[in-house]
């Protein structure tokens, strides 16, 4: 997400099932019924087995969030971290051991893989041409040799999370922003561009989507899978079949769209997934959502507070050219064909479906004039009935949105309850989510359960900038995964880049 965003405005609240909000212009087509009944309670989609409301309420809520002298992060009472990596500070090397810099800007989409003794972080690095920390490149990691900016590095930890090396994974690519993990332990990084070769000294097209695997740089593929189409893509899930993929677009002019790939016929996903597609294998399409009367609607943020937990039916429409020779991919349909949404970004799948986000819509160029602005959902796409669920709510205020130099002052205690901007979505291993905020001023790390609701986990308090009126600037939280057995939370604070490692009794709260 651009700098430009991390402005000091208001923020909003979430809501969540079961709270009502005004309705836009498409109001009774959206209470309609859209082919598929509201689930209640326990049938809404929830994902990956798990215990049920009335066990889980049993859990503790979070305790308030403890703000430490000099502290890089607010984390509840009982909970510490510790830093794994500093953009700029700490070493990097080139998978032999030797030194070639220090770790790169921007850290974002992350996974942790369990691997022997340790555990591996593949971690993006949201950087592009230009860039003052960029990911070296290193033979065998590198795509384009005429780009020296994003990519991927791999973080050795120990099971505890405390820091034992760091290399690169993959180089020469641009904006790696999210992406997603793959069934057998690999990473599926994102170019949030989708820059053409000969732009500036850019040799190849990039806004691809390419797999890094957790071992030295012997071992990667720098490879793109062109069979999933180019855009500025951020983040992608497999299906368990191995048979589908979906994939968020966060772009502009128009807004992005959620696609979805469907292998061949007798085709099932594979490590080294580039290797075995050919460009054109497949059929790449774009999410249609529906309407009560069976019409598309047009944008997501039409549907508003009052549609949580109903789920809306849904259609593919395939896309003409997924390489994009020519024409953008969201622009090769017509107006009223598919289904857009501004800021699509983090996604992660469970067992059942795909939750994904959409961080905000408010801006009057970005919108239908009939839309209603928000400051995010998050949403669940259940694969086998295709279906999507509006599951939480982010509203807008017109109020809120103003600069306020007493930001800070004004919104007092109840900073850590003023959630915005939900941006990076992982499921956790208790089949909760944790969401990160590119929200407008405190960024938080999210909790968050049909059950609970959303509860804040982490607050970032290194400050990025101070505001020309007078607060300060925080910039926003990346990457959330979890160790595979649930003991250690992992983070990123962007700007300045650092890389956190963060251990309390999660069981007691998540379990």
């Amino acid at each position: 997400m651009s700098i430009s965003r991390r402005q000091l405005l208001g923020r909003g609240a979430l809501v969540s099932a079961g709270t009502l909000a005004a309705t836009s212009g498409l109001e009774a087509l959206l209470a309609a019924p859209s082919g598929a009944e509201r689930p209640s309670g326990d049938e809404r989609p929830s994902g990956d087995e798990r215990p049920s409301g009335d066990e889980r309420a049993a859990n503790p809520l979070f305790p308030p969030l403890v703000s430490a002298p000099n502290a890089l992060l607010a984390l509840p009472e009982g909970f510490s971290y510790e830093v794994v990596a500093i953009s700029g500070e700490t070493d990097i090397h080139d998978g032999t051991g030797k030194l070639i810099g220090k770790t790169p800007e921007r850290p974002d989409g992350t996974t942790a893989v369990e691997l022997g003794s340790t555990l591996r972080l593949i971690q993006n690095h949201e950087a592009g041409a230009g860039s003052p920390q960029p990911v070296p490149h290193v033979e065998g990691t590198v795509y384009d040799a005429g780009l020296l900016g994003g990519g991927c590095t791999v973080i050795e930890t120990t099971r505890a999370g405390h820091r034992l090396s760091q290399w690169v994974g993959l180089s020469g690519t641009a904006s790696n922003c999210a992406g997603g993990p793959t069934p057998w332990g690999s990473w599926l990084t994102c170019e949030e561009t989708e820059a053409r070769a000969g732009t500036g000294t850019l040799t190849k097209d990039h806004g691809y989507v390419f797999e890094v695997f957790a071992e030295r740089p012997g071992k990667q593929s720098p490879l793109p899978i062109k069979a999933w189409g180019r855009a500025p893509h951020e983040a992608v899930v497999i299906e368990p079949s191995r048979e589908r993929v979906y994939l968020t677009e966060d772009a502009s002019g128009p807004t992005g769209l959620l696609y979805r790939w469907t292998a061949p016929a007798g085709y099932r996903l594979k490590p080294y997934i580039a290797n075995s597609l050919k460009d054109n294998d497949g059929t790449l399409d774009a999410l249609v959502v529906l309407t009560g009367d069976g019409s598309v609607l047009p944008d997501l943020a039409y549907v508003t507070a009052a549609q949580i937990g109903r789920p809306f039916a849904t259609r593919w429409k395939t896309v003409p050219d997924r390489h994009a020779s020519t024409t953008s991919l969201r622009k090769q349909f017509a107006a009223g064909e598919v289904t857009h949404s501004k800021k699509l970004e983090g996604a992660w799948g469970d067992s059942k479906g795909m939750y994904f986000v959409a961080s905000f819509a408010f801006g009057a160029s970005d919108l239908p004039a009939d839309a209603t602005k928000h400051d995010g959902q998050l949403w669940y796409y259940d694969y086998a009935s295709q279906t999507l669920t509006l599951m939480a709510y982010f509203p807008y205020s017109e109020k809120l949105h103003v600069e306020s130099p007493s930001w800070e002052q004004a919104l007092g205690l109840s900073l850590d309850l003023a959630f915005d901007g939900p941006d990076g979505c992982h499921v956790s291993p208790y089949g909760s989510l944790i969401l990160t905020e590119d929200g407008n001023t405190a960024n938080h790390m999210l909790s968050w359960s049909r059950e609970t609701g959303a509860q804040a986990i982490v607050r970032n308090q290194i400050v990025l900038e101070q505001s020309a009126l007078g607060g300060n600037v925080y910039s926003e939280m990346t990457g959330p995964t979890f160790s595979p057995d649930g003991t250690v939370l992992f983070g990123n604070v962007q700007e300045p880049g650092h890389v956190f490692a963060i251990r309390g009794p999660w069981q007691k709260y998540l379990g």
